[in-house]
């Protein structure tokens, strides 16, 4: 019998390896991360799948927290669902926000919906649109009298929000588009995603902790890695 952890390397080249449906830059990665070994290099890739699939609920939340959060000030500071028809924006916003509601339009009207509602439209601004309006760029006649308010566990300036926000953003659209995390200080993101959470509403953030699966997740990764514990999903 073959001691765990000493059984031969089978190169991904080879039929029994599993990791041939990878291509070669993608698993690349994950081989050079721990120093060439073309089966812990699989691990890893599994565990990076599983730390993938225990920030998506956080991130999900995140969200539409903070989706729902923003909208709802504006709507109440212009008093319409679409704000964005009346609101005075600069130059700069009627780019940001023309392009990015002209685009969430073409995709409800290309999807066969004849009509649409204002919620409709906001259903399809991304991520990137919402965590955009908070950075100093954007229209200061949106931060001051109203999306502040979005944030009643928070009190400072927008940009270290923002900043926060935008790590939220990448790491958000690594795990939606499958891409590798393990290199990250996912201890570091892990932190300011609570964080985010606390300052939209505590509530929530206490509830997230109680199904969070990620610190358990991030404790494996070296025995995952090893061979010494399997990995799950």
């Amino acid at each position: 019998m073959i001691p765990p952890g000493t059984e031969p390397v089978r190169s991904e080249s080879s039929p029994e390896c599993p990791w041939k449906v990878l291509s070669s830059p993608r698993f690349g990665t994950y081989r050079q991360a721990v120093g060439g070994d073309a089966e812990a290099a699989g691990r890893l890739y599994l565990w990076n799948v599983e730390i993938s699939g225990a920030f998506y609920p956080l991130l999900h939340l995140l969200e539409i927290s903070s989706r729902n959060a923003l909208n709802e000030r504006l709507c109440a500071r212009y008093t319409r669902r679409d704000w964005w028809t009346v609101a005075p924006l600069s130059e700069e916003g009627h780019r940001l926000v023309g392009a990015a509601v002209g685009k969430a339009r073409r995709k409800i009207t290309r999807e066969g919906r004849r009509s649409h509602t204002a919620d409709d439209v906001v259903a399809e601004l991304s991520f990137g649109f919402w965590v955009s309006l908070l950075s100093t760029r954007s229209d200061r006649a949106f931060w001051v009298p109203s999306l502040h308010r979005a944030f009643p566990g928070y009190s400072g300036r927008r940009a270290p929000l923002h900043s926060d926000f935008m790590r939220m953003l990448v790491l958000r659209n690594r795990v939606m588009h499958h891409e590798p995390i393990h290199h990250r200080n996912l201890t570091r993101d892990h932190g300011v995603l609570h964080e985010l959470l606390g300052r939209l509403s505590q509530p929530l953030a206490v509830q997230c902790r109680e199904f969070d699966r990620v610190p358990r997740i991030l404790a494996r990764r070296a025995g995952v890695v090893r061979g010494e514990v399997p990995p799950g999903f």
